[in-house]
C-alpha cells in the first residue's frame, strides 16, 4: 500500500522513536503529584500549621488535612477520633476521658482544644517534649495554604479527608456539609478546583455526587482490609469511575497486584497510593528512593501520599 512512500532511514526512525517516547514519558511524569501526608509529618508533628508550611516549602502539590469535629461544630485538622496519640490532653484535662480511657475531640469545644499542644506521634521523630504547636481548624489551614500560594507564587492544593462520617452523624454533625460550606466560602468550586475530597466510605462520596450533585473532584480511598476487596475488582473500579476521579489505595494493594494501576488508568482513574515513609520502606527495597522509583516508574502511579514530600519530589524530578 505504501510501496512508493519515502522511506525513513532506520537510524533516523530509531532516534525519532526514542524522542517521541521520551517526550511522552516526560509529559506523564510532569503530571505526577506529591501529596503531603498530614503535612510534612516526617519532620514536624502531623496536622499542624508548621507541618503544612514546611510541606508547601518542600514543593508538595497538595497538603492533606484529615478532618474531625469539635463539640461546638468546628472542623479541625486531626487524624484520629481521639486526642490521646498526638496531644497532651491527659495533662490538661485529666478527668475528661470516656470510660474507655480515651479523650474524643468531639467532647471538647474549639476553645478547649486550643489549650492543648500537639506532640509527635512517632517517638523517633520530632521530640515529643517540645510542645510548640496547636490543633488548627480547617479554615486556618486553608487560609495558610492560600497565603503561602500568594506569597510564593506556587499553587498548592488541598486534599481533605472525610473521616468517620457515621460516628459524627450519631454526634449530631454532618462533616460533609460542613466541608462543602467551607470550600464554597474559599472558592473551591466545581470540577477544576485545586483539591480532592477523599473518603474510605463509598456511600459518602456517592451521596455527595448523586444526591447533592457535588462536582468537586473525589478520590475513593481503598484500604488493605478484606472489606475493600470488591473495590479493586474490574466491577468495583467501574463503579468508582462513575463517581470519582481516582483511587487512593494502600500501596500494598499495588504490590500484591500491579495490574491495579493499569486497570484504573484504563477507566480514566488516577492512582494515588499511601503512605511512603523513609523509616518504613519495605525490606525488599534498599531505600525509600528505590521504592518510589518502582512505584513511580515501574507501576506508573500518578503520585502518592508521603511523610517526606521532598524525597518524593526529588524522585519525580529524577525521572525527567
Amino acid at each position: 500500500m505504501f510501496r512508493n512512500a519515502p522511506q525513513i532511514p532506520t537510524v533516523l526512525f530509531i532516534v525519532l522513536t526514542i524522542c517521541v517516547t521520551s517526550f511522552s514519558m516526560m509529559a506523564a511524569q510532569a503530571e505526577k503529584v506529591v501529596i503531603a501526608h498530614r503535612g510534612a509529618s516526617g519532620y514536624l508533628p502531623e496536622h499542624t500549621l508548621a507541618a503544612y508550611s514546611m510541606a508547601h516549602a518542600l514543593g508538595a502539590d497538595y497538603l492533606e488535612p484529615d478532618l474531625a469535629v469539635s463539640k461546638d461544630g468546628v472542623l479541625i485538622c486531626l487524624h484520629d477520633l481521639t486526642l490521646n496519640a498526638t496531644t497532651n490532653v491527659k495533662d490538661i484535662f485529666p478527668d475528661r476521658a470516656r470510660k474507655n480511657d480515651k479523650w474524643y475531640a468531639v467532647d471538647f469545644t474549639l476553645a478547649e482544644l486550643k489549650q492543648l499542644r500537639v506532640v509527635e506521634r512517632m517517638s523517633h521523630r520530632f521530640p515529643r517534649e517540645t510542645q510548640l504547636f496547636q490543633i488548627p481548624t480547617l479554615e486556618e489551614m486553608i487560609l495558610l495554604t492560600k497565603g503561602l500560594n500568594a506569597s510564593t507564587g506556587r499553587n498548592a492544593g488541598i486534599y481533605p479527608e472525610l473521616k468517620d462520617p457515621a460516628f459524627y452523624k450519631k454526634a449530631g454533625f454532618d462533616p460533609s456539609k460542613m466541608l462543602l460550606d467551607m470550600l464554597k466560602k474559599y472558592e473551591y468550586i466545581g470540577p477544576e478546583a485545586n483539591l480532592y475530597i477523599q473518603c474510605f466510605i463509598p456511600a459518602t462520596l456517592l451521596r455527595l455526587r448523586n444526591e447533592q450533585q457535588v462536582t468537586l473532584p473525589f478520590i475513593q480511598l481503598i484500604s488493605d482490609s478484606i472489606v475493600h476487596d470488591g473495590l479493586v475488582t474490574d466491577e468495583g473500579l467501574d463503579k468508582i469511575a462513575a463517581y470519582a476521579q481516582g483511587i487512593g489505595p494502600d500501596k500494598k494493594r499495588i504490590e500484591d497486584d500491579p495490574t491495579l494501576v493499569e486497570r484504573a488508568h484504563a477507566r480514566g482513574l488516577l492512582v494515588h497510593p499511601y503512605t511512603f515513609r523513609k523509616e518504613q520502606a519495605p525490606q525488599k527495597y534498599e531505600s525509600i528512593e528505590e521504592e518510589l522509583h518502582t512505584f513511580l516508574w515501574d507501576y506508573n502511579i500518578d503520585g502518592g501520599f508521603t511523610d517526606q514530600p521532598d524525597i518524593m519530589k526529588h524522585a519525580i524530578e529524577a525521572l525527567k
